[in-house]
């Protein structure tokens, strides 16, 4: 005989489960001055790059790299990280020393997060031999969030201006001169001579591509992959119209940049 229970549900209170995108942290060294310095150096001149967003450090690299064993001092971590607004809330892929270090210093244990580059779909749930029973209930249908529009820049940017499109991709109609930098979590689309710094994928999307009609830049990055001046471009897209790409080789990935008329 089965008997039904009656359930009190709270009035002030109720707990679900929730998906926090989070910004991932791959720790390549303990060295933390070093880190330091090329954080300065990356992030410097670009106070308003994050938002103070979650942050999982993730020592992974730290095992593969031979620094296994050495220690991490994250209470200076942590404060490096909130200098750039950045939140760390979490430690994965540590040793026994380090996780037990990181929970002292407030973060929590996320083994189970993953970490991806470019886009995250969902994977399909596993199939199981017995499917459990499904229950039909009508939901209110809820509208789609739009993805946001590309940031369109009309006019050109001279030396020192910055233009960073967040979570989004970066339309330039008119020339990037020296000295200028344009930024895009997604793709960025120069319509004119690119002659500044071109940083597309800023925040480790591997399929943005950067596309320009004449391809000349001081730098250009796509998801921490990054080129120079320094390595001169060659001949067949040197300030002529071209697409710039990450392509994953045996070791590691690479920028390829590739004519837009071949």
């Amino acid at each position: 005989m089965s008997v039904a229970l009656a359930a009190n549900a709270p009035a002030t209170f109720e707990i679900k489960s929730a998906q926090l995108p989070l910004v991932a942290l791959l720790l390549k060294s303990a060295d933390l001055a070093q880190l330091a310095a090329e954080f300065a150096q990356r992030f410097g001149d670009m106070p308003d790059f994050f938002d103070h967003d979650p942050l999982v450090i993730d020592l992974t690299p730290l095992q593969a790299g031979g620094q296994a064993d050495s220690p991490v001092d994250f209470v200076a971590l942590g404060a490096l990280l909130r200098q750039y607004r950045l939140q760390p809330l979490a430690v994965r892929g540590g040793n026994e020393a380090q996780t037990a270090a990181a929970l002292l210093a407030g973060l929590i244990q996320a083994n189970d997060a993953t970490v991806q580059r470019g886009s995250s779909a969902p994977a399909p749930a596993p199939a199981t031999a017995a499917a459990a029973p499904v229950v039909e209930t009508q939901a209110t249908p809820v509208a789609p969030t739009p993805a946001p529009g590309a940031l369109v820049v009309d006019k050109p940017l001279r030396s020192g201006q910055q233009v960073y499109a967040r979570g989004r991709d970066l339309v330039v109609m008119a020339m990037v001169n020296p000295g200028a930098e344009v930024i895009a979590d997604g793709h960025i689309h120069v319509y004119a001579p690119l002659r500044g710094k071109a940083i597309a994928g800023a925040r480790g999307n591997a399929d943005a591509r950067i596309f320009a009609l004449g391809m000349d830049p001081e730098l250009i990055s796509i998801a921490g992959i990054y080129r120079t001046s320094d390595t001169p471009l060659p001949a067949s897209v040197q300030g002529k119209a071209a697409q710039v790409r990450l392509v994953p080789g045996p070791d590691g990935e690479k920028l390829v940049i590739e004519p837009l008329n071949p």
